[in-house]
Parts: structure tokens; sequence; C-alpha cells
């Protein structure tokens, strides 16, 4: 073969591999995600992708929420004429850590087969994912809107309102796109350039410098085959460490607060004000989840790992002042499991646990789909 044929035709592969990589760093085409074999060739999942061990749980974590949202069940099909459709936004108590998907939140009001006063059937789709941040629930919700809710459920807690935590998750600081606009449309009091929010270099916009997040939702795909097959989509631990219950007696502090007072500037309420108005008229009811309380050594001071009394105290009380005033319809739960009932985590519960949060709030649910 002809010398110079040769580095013609290298030459020409290399500068149309560059010219590929260039055109799609500067198109930047959307929608790669939103193709699935889920819902087609297997089943949606009942609950978002997230996983750390992939090869034992057929589950895996991404920052893409087209892929996040085409591989759930609630993109299967258009929503039915006669479906009320309730979705639960929250942490990874709402996700169900160490629970089976049937054993979930959303999974055990689904399976009650409720009825609305207008003869639909009620269906409840799980849109929670791990991490605390209330902001990342507000991301969830934006995109959840094009699936037609009839009604919002939102369990939250504390954990979550710190303003230094609403664009640390990995899911927020990875979509600084999305958080960009939202900060924008909702006026939220954060900052456009703040260094948590991750900002994609070109290359990384390239197809080889994107290979990552492209092989993670080929890897989506094949996992899927494996979950449609087992129903695991994560590693049920049956050893694992229990909540903290015993407390050393100068761990007072919230995060980097003293008491006695809780600064309700430090907390991101304006987000709860964003998710109302992203649900126009869809009705949200806002639900503080249950906690574990302690009754171990110095639990006087905490009511477990995350909350001293003198904080959580507060806040409930400035959710109840808040709700009042800005017409939220909102209920309290957080004492409604006993400790024995959670898990590895002072917001994780046990099925039973889950059983309880879920009958309570059942009553609640089914008092706002007759009143709507």
């Amino acid at each position: 073969m002809d010398s110079r044929f040769l580095r013609n035709v290298i030459l020409k592969g290399l500068g149309l591999f560059i010219a590929v990589n260039l055109l799609f760093a500067a198109w930047q085409p959307s929608g790669f995600g939103k193709v699935s074999a889920y819902n087609h060739l297997f089943p949606g999942r009942f609950r978002f992708p997230f996983g750390e061990n992939p090869a034992q749980a057929y589950n895996l974590s991404l920052f893409d929420l087209d892929a996040m949202f085409a591989s759930h069940i609630i993109a299967g099909s258009p929503k039915p004429a006669d479906e009320y459709r309730v979705i639960i936004i929250g942490d990874s108590s709402v996700w169900g850590t160490l629970l089976k998907p049937e054993e979930t939140l959303a999974s055990l009001l689904d399976a009650a087969h409720h009825n609305s006063c207008d003869g639909r059937q009620v269906h409840v789709y799980n849109l929670g994912y791990p991490t605390i941040s209330l902001t990342k629930d507000l991301m969830i919700l934006v995109e959840a809107m094009r699936y037609q809710p009839d009604l919002v459920v939102w369990p939250l807690t504390l954990e979550a309102f710190p303003v230094e935590k609403q664009l640390s998750s990995p899911i927020v600081s990875n979509n600084s796109e999305r958080v960009r606009l939202l900060i924008r449309a909702y006026n939220l009091p954060f900052d456009l350039d703040d260094p948590a929010l991750v900002k994609p270099s070109f290359w990384d916009d390239t197809i080889i410098g994107g290979g990552r997040n492209l092989a993670d939702l080929a890897r989506l795909q094949f996992y899927g085959v494996l979950w449609a097959a087992t129903g695991v989509d994560q590693v049920y631990l049956e050893d694992y460490q229990h909540a903290q219950t015993d407390f050393r007696v100068e761990e007072i502090n919230f995060n980097d607060q003293p008491p006695p007072n809780l600064e309700a500037g430090s907390l991101a309420f304006e987000v709860i004000d964003a998710v109302l108005r992203a649900a126009g008229e869809i009705p949200v009811l806002l639900v503080n989840e249950p906690i574990l309380i302690s009754t171990g050594e110095n639990s006087d001071i905490r009511y477990n790992f995350f909350y001293p009394r003198w904080a959580y105290d507060q806040y409930r009380q400035m959710m109840s002042n808040r709700s009042q005033q800005g017409g939220w319809d909102y209920i309290d739960l957080w004492n409604i499991v006993p400790a024995e009932e959670f898990t590895n985590s002072a917001i994780h519960m046990t099925p039973m646990g889950e059983s309880i949060f879920a009958k309570r709030l059942a009553g609640s649910i089914q008092e706002r789909i007759c009143s709507h």
C-alpha cells in the first residue's frame, strides 16, 4: 500500500474524528438520556436509579435527569384518563434505603388501591432520590410536572434546609444549567457562580471527554435486564450499623450553629415557596417526616445524630408558623414511628416503620384527594 495514501487516510480519519468531537461539543445534542430500553424491552423501574455497587445492586448513580425519568415507570405510557396521579418527592427515606421497592412509602400507598371521589384510581409514584437538599427536590419536581400529577406529597426534614446544603448534592451540582435556570426563575438566594455548581469544560462536552456519561447511559440499560429478571435494585444488607442513639454531652450544635437560636436566615425556606409555585394549581402536601427519637445516653440533649433538641424544636415551630402564614398544606408526623423501627439512619425506617408512616399518611392523602 502506498505510504502517502495510508498517511492521507489516517490524517483524514483523525480530522473527521476531531471534527465530530468538536461538533458534538458545540451542538451538545440533548435527548440522549430520553432514549431508553426501559418501559419498552423491559419494565420501568419503581424508583430512580441510584447505587454505588452495580455488580450486586443492578443499579448505578448517574446525573442525567432525562435518563433517570426515562428509566422510571412513570414514563412508561401516557397518563390514563381514569388515573388520579400522586407523586412523592423527597430524600433517601422516600427512595427507600434498605427497603425493597414494594416496601417503600409510595408502593405501600399505591397498594392500598384507593379511589378518588370522582371514581379515578389512585396511583402513587416514588420520585424520591437520596441526598438531602430541598433544591434537589425542586429540580426533580419541575421535571415531574411533565407527567401531569394530581397531587404532590413532599416528606421533608430539617437536615434538607441549611442553605449551604442546597447545591452540594451531586445530582444538583452536576446539573448546573438546570439549577441556574431555577435560581433565576424563582429568585432563589443562591450564587449563580457558586463553586459547588460544576462547570463542564469544552473537553468534557466532547464524545471523548464525556465518555463516562455515555457509558453510564449504556450501563443503565444493561443493568435493566438484570433488574427486570431479579427485582433487585440495591444491596439489601442484613448486617449494618444502626443509627446512633447515645451522644456526648458537648454535642449541642446543629451543623455549625450553637444554641440557643436557630437562625431562620440559614434555612432555605424560599425553596418551599418555589416548589409551590412550580406546582401551580396542583396541590402540594408538605409532611414533616418521622425521625428517630432516642432514649439513649444524653438523649435529653439530642433527638438523634442529626438534631439537637433545641434546633429541631425551633424548626418545628418555624414550619408551623410559616404554614399558617403562607397557607401551606402541612402536617407534622415527626414522632409517629418508634425508635426501634429505624435502621441505619435517623430517617431510614424498617418495613414496619414505613407501614406505620404510610397508614397515617394515607388518611391525609385521601382527605386531599376528595377536597380538590
